[in-house]
Formats: structure tokens, sequence, C-alpha cells
């Protein structure tokens, strides 16, 4: 295609050729003064001509430079409340995200507990900042992707800060390689992000399985693979970022396989699978060796840190998990399911004593009241925040997204909790929860949640004592967050 420069200088030199024709075509008929006025006419045109294509030139090496400046000029923008710097090229970019979310619980429990449950007796009712989180991300030389973020938040009681992520990624479509810190992909409330989740915290089930050989702040790396309906990831892993020292850290891997096998203009189906394995638990003893893997999770809030269902440390030579992911949406609303199993391989079990495997599921929906659906994030296969079609503005009369959700969870983490050999008996616990909740999101970064939680714990004495540890209690959270 010719571009503006080339059509002017293509004219010029028509006119030229024209003008010469026509002067060599009337210096045959002219007498010798009319053409040698002619010639001075031509020569003077020609120098004019001469001058123009000078000019141009100068133009366009003027224009060449401005573009290239302007290719190599870096952008400093805020879209959707994210502070982004980047090259002119887009080659590289920086942007700085950060998340806070403030949770205030209270909870309901009965007076007069025994003392066998320790401090789950009385659950503390106060304020917590479960995540405050500062961090970068970005892009390098187009094809490499990194994040890099620190975490102040905690369990119960606010951190003193954390390398949360860190990590490199390169992107060859349909391929990802990830190495560092992070959270391998490994199901389908796990790849979700917890900024715009239903609940304040993962179904305990998922939680449960994610924290044996995947969850945040694991070193891994990681490979996927994804179409329009399809995602494969699968990982290698070691330890976190947090574990403590020990003799050998853990191996594990992660896969995870998932699919929108029919899908419509406003709906769609869901369908996955994941597994987890413990190849090499950590060491944490010297010499004689002692190998533990624990399987537990708190009662689905965080501003009281007890976890009173637990496996206990159980040595053992390995461990697994396998879950089912299901999930159904229509427009605004949007129902989902998993499944996990998860066993684990006991290391020099005594006669009689058999290897503990426990068992969690969760059914959980959203309907978004206003009418947005929420969002099905290609890149992990995985719901997110509905998008906000009308952000909270009072003059305009707009309320942003209102969204009900409800859940149900079991955890059950007993194995042969009555048997005559002491030994062989795992009394975790049975955990069952019902919670119900209300989200609203004025805009895009700002999220407020209300939610109502009947927690039922039915579990003996681990130390084989009369008095179980079973209690029922209710609690209420409510939640601010911003995250851009």
């Amino acid at each position: 295609m010719i571009n503006t420069t080339q059509a002017r200088r293509i004219a010029l030199a028509a006119s030229v050729s024209l003008l010469a024709f026509g002067g060599a075509a009337s210096a045959q008929t002219a007498s010798p003064e009319a053409q040698q006025a002619r010639i001075e006419a031509l020569e003077a045109q020609l120098q004019q001509l001469a001058g123009q294509i000078a000019d141009l030139k100068a133009a366009t090496a003027a224009s060449l430079k401005d573009v290239r400046a302007t290719q190599n000029a870096t952008t400093v923008s805020i879209a959707g409340g994210k502070p982004t710097i980047a090259s002119g090229d887009g080659a590289f970019t920086a942007t700085l995200h950060g998340v806070m979310q403030l949770d205030a619980a209270q909870y309901y429990q009965d007076k007069g507990l025994p003392a066998v449950i320790g401090n789950g007796r009385d659950l503390n009712n106060g304020t917590n900042f479960r995540r405050a989180r500062l961090g970068v991300d970005g892009k390098l030389f187009k094809v490499f992707d990194y994040n890099v973020l620190l975490d102040f938040g905690g369990s119960g009681t606010d951190g003193a800060g954390t390398l949360h992520e860190l990590w490199l990624q390169y992107n060859y479509a349909p391929f990802k390689v990830r190495v560092g810190a992070f959270a391998p992909n490994v199901g389908l409330e796990d790849a979700a992000s917890t900024n715009g989740s239903l609940f304040p915290e993962r179904p305990s089930g998922s939680e449960a399985a994610r924290s044996l050989a995947a969850a945040d702040k694991r070193i891994a790396a990681q490979f996927q693979a994804a179409g329009e309906r399809w995602l494969l990831s699968a990982a290698v892993t070691g330890a976190k970022t947090t574990d403590g020292q020990t003799f050998d850290e853990q191996l594990g891997y992660t896969f995870r396989a998932a699919a929108t096998p029919l899908k419509g203009y406003d709906w769609l189906i869901h369908t996955g699978v994941n597994a987890s394995l413990i190849a090499t638990p950590a060491q944490t003893a010297a010499v004689t060796g002692a190998y533990p893997i624990t399987v537990q999770d708190r009662p689905e809030l965080r501003v009281d840190g007890n976890q009173l269902v637990t496996s206990g440390a159980i040595d053992s030579a390995g461990a697994r998990h396998w879950g089912l992911e299901l999930a159904a949406q229509k427009k605004n609303l949007l129902i989902q399911g998993e499944y996990f199993d998860i066993a684990l391989d006991r290391r020099n079990a005594a006669a009689g004593v058999s290897d503990p495997k426990f068992t969690g599921w969760y059914v959980e929906g959203g309907w978004v009241l206003t009418g947005e659906a929420r969002k099905y994030n290609a890149s992990n296969f995985a719901f997110d925040a509905p998008a906000i079609d009308k952000p909270f503005n009072p003059k305009a009369g707009t309320w942003g997204a209102w969204e009900l959700a409800a859940r149900y969870s079991v955890l059950d983490l007993n194995h042969h909790e009555t048997a005559t050999l002491a030994a062989d008996r795992v009394r975790g616990g049975e955990q069952t929860i019902v919670s119900a909740g209300v989200n609203w999101f004025p805009n895009s970064t700002v999220k407020f949640s209300l939610d109502y939680l009947d927690v039922d714990i039915d579990r003996l004495d681990p130390a084989g004592g009369l008095v179980p540890l079973s209690q029922s209690y209710q609690a209420v959270n409510f939640r601010s967050q911003f995250a851009f």
C-alpha cells in the first residue's frame, strides 16, 4: 500500500515529466527566443519542485522520529483503579495492586463447654485483617509475566508480612510455564480469586485438599495449556515460603483438567477433575526421621484462628487427594460444587492399623439480584465477581451489584473413630456448615459482605476420654474490602 509521502513523490515526478514533455513538444514549433524563455521557465519550476521534495524529505524524517519517540515513550494510566506504567510498545509494564479485607465477627456459643475443647470454648469476637496485600505485576519483553506480592494479613491475628507470591511466567499460546512461589491450580474454588468469592473463606473440603501439595505461598513449577473450552494444568511443588527449616523439604505434584463441554449465549456447564500427591513428606526430625502430615481447617471464618477439626500429625510415607468439579451458570444464577477424597499412607504402621481416608464436599450458589452475571475467567476456568453494569451513584439512582449466596459444606476427618485398636483411630471430627450471605459490589474495586454461619462440630476426644469435643455455634461476619 502506498503511503501519503510516496504518493506526493510520485505526483511530483509525474509533474516534472509532463512539464518536460510539454516543453519539448512546444520547442519544435516556437522561435529560438520563445524556446529559451520556455527552458528558463521549466528550470525555475524544476528548482521549485526540487525544493518541495527536499521539504518533504525533511518532514518525513521528522515524522518517523516522532513515531519512534511515541513508541518508546512511557505511559502512565489508572484503568479500573490500577496504576500502570508501560512502555510505548507495550513490551514492559508494571501494575501496582493492593487488597484490604477487614473482617469483624461475632460468635454465639453455648456456655459451660467442657474444658477438653480448649481454646475452642470461647472463640474470639473481634476483627482481623484477613488479607492486607501490596504488590506489583506486569510484563517483560511481551512474552513474560511476573508478580511480586506481600501479605500482612493473617488467620486470627495480623501477620508481620510474608512473601505471598513471587513468580515468572513464560507465555507461548496456548502454553504457560510458571516458576516461583504461588498457588498451583488444583480446583474450581482454589483457582477462583478470593477478591470475588461468594463467601469470606473457601469451603473446608477445598481448603483441606489444596493444603496437601498446593495452596498459597507454595514454591512450584507449573505447566498449563488452555483452549477456548478446555484447560490442563500440572505442577511440581515443594515447601511454602513460610515453612520452617526441615531436614528435607516436601516433594509433591498437582494436576487439574477442566472444560466447558456445554455452552450457550448466556449459560454454561463446567466440569473438571483435580488431584495432588505428596510423594515425599517433609522430614522434620534428623537421623530416625519424622514425616508428619496433618489434614485440618478452620471453620470457614478466620477472625478466630482455632482449628476445631484436625487429623493431628500422622507419620506418613505420602498422601494424595482427588476431586471432582461441577458448575452450572444461567445468566445471573450460579451453582457449583466439588467432592474431595483424601488419603494418607502411614509409615511403618503396626499390625491392624489402616491408612486413614477423609472426605469433603460442598454445594454453593449465588444469585445476582441486579441481573449481572458472574464472570467466567478463561485463564483459570473459575468464576469471578460479577461485572458491575451500574456502579454505585445515588445521584444517578444506581446502586452497584447485589448478590445473595448460600452454601452447605461437610469435612469429615474421622477414620475408624470407634475402632477397638486405639492406634487405628483418627478422631479428627466431622464439621458441617450452613452459610448464607449478602454481597454488595458498589463498583469494580469495593465489596461489602454480610454472612451468617451455622457450624456443627461432631468430634470424639482424640485422647480416648469420655467427654466429646463436639459443639454447635453460630457466627455473623461483616467484611469490608477494596482491591485494585
